[in-house]
């Protein structure tokens, strides 16, 4: 079997305006990498659109309403400080969760090893009725919620490497002990939550790292906090929200992860992924706004993917 990669022009499309960091640049970038040789064996497709039904597990359906009569036939509008709507954007966000439905649909069924969606916007801070931290649709809860009620997959890991919390799919998590939620991410900082003592019904598991943390530190909580819980889960899908803004050139954080770290990660997950789940594994893109920093590591972590659905 291959890894899937999923991705959809009109993600590019998704206009935040100038200076904004979470720009269509970042997936310029990644595209640059993806399409050369080293990548050619990926299986390729487009991310299909969401039906709204789908996103219905994660948010109520007058949030999502509010979300497409936002969306402006031109120009832009702010949703919050940070989260910006412009006229392509509901169908990138509803191909962005579309991306992580079908990503469940092809590993679970066998149809493709692993998988990453290279989407935006992104969607880990997005909580069930509130869009923040450039987030609209919580893409991976929702592709979590799906493989529940479409594969029977009961139990589900979400893992987060974002320097930012996922609040939003903590919060979604929260109250349902057969879901799982590790994060290492810096703290203090946006959006302030994500402290060791947030553990739901023992099913969160946060691991704060402080700003000026390298990889040391950052595969040392990952060994002693994160792993060790997702292997006791053995849950039968592992997702990842793939941040990569712990990097040390990324602008918004102040982590010192280099490319080899996020490698690290992903072969990590995916060995508990190997004896828990047949190697199921759905990647995510969520952070990165250093365009070299966020490219090198994206091919990094798609990589060992492709190594191990080889």
């Amino acid at each position: 079997m291959s890894t899937l990669y999923l991705t959809h022009d009109v993600c590019i499309e998704h206009d935040t305006g100038p200076g904004h960091p979470e720009r269509p640049d970042r997936l310029r970038a990644i595209k640059q990498v993806i399409d050369t040789d080293e990548f050619d064996d990926l299986k390729r497709e487009d991310a299909p659109m969401a039906d709204v039904a789908d996103i219905e597990r994660a948010h109520p359906g007058d949030y999502i309403e509010m979300i497409r009569k936002a969306t402006p036939q031109e120009g832009l509008v702010r949703v919050d400080g940070d989260t910006v709507l412009s006229p392509k954007s509901w169908e990138a966000a509803l191909r962005a969760v579309g991306s992580g439905i079908h990503a469940v649909d092809q590993v679970m069924t066998g149809k493709a090893g692993n998988a990453f969606c290279a989407v935006r916007p992104c969607g880990h801070h997005a909580e069930a009725a509130v869009a923040m931290g450039f987030c609209v649709f919580n893409n991976i809860a929702v592709a979590g919620l799906y493989a529940r009620a479409k594969h029977d997959a009961q139990r589900i890991a979400v893992v987060d490497f974002d320097v930012h919390h996922g609040n939003g799919t903590q919060a979604m998590f929260w109250e349902d002990k057969d879901l799982y939620f590790g994060s290492t991410h810096q703290m203090p900082l946006f959006p302030g939550t994500g402290a060791v003592t947030e553990i739901g019904l023992g099913n969160i598991w946060n691991a704060p790292l402080r700003a000026g943390d390298g990889g040391e530190i950052f595969r040392e909580a990952f060994e002693n906090r994160i792993l060790p819980q997702l292997s006791a889960h053995r849950p039968d899908l592992i997702l990842i929200s793939a941040g990569f803004d712990a990097h040390e050139r990324d602008p918004l954080g102040s982590l010192r992860l280099v490319e080899d770290d996020f490698a690290w990660a992903t072969a990590k997950i995916i060995e508990i992924a190997d004896k828990s789940c047949e190697g199921r594994v759905v990647s995510m893109l969520e952070g990165g706004y250093d365009l070299d920093g966020l490219a090198n590591s994206v091919g990094a972590h798609v990589h060992v993917l492709m190594d191990a659905s080889s």
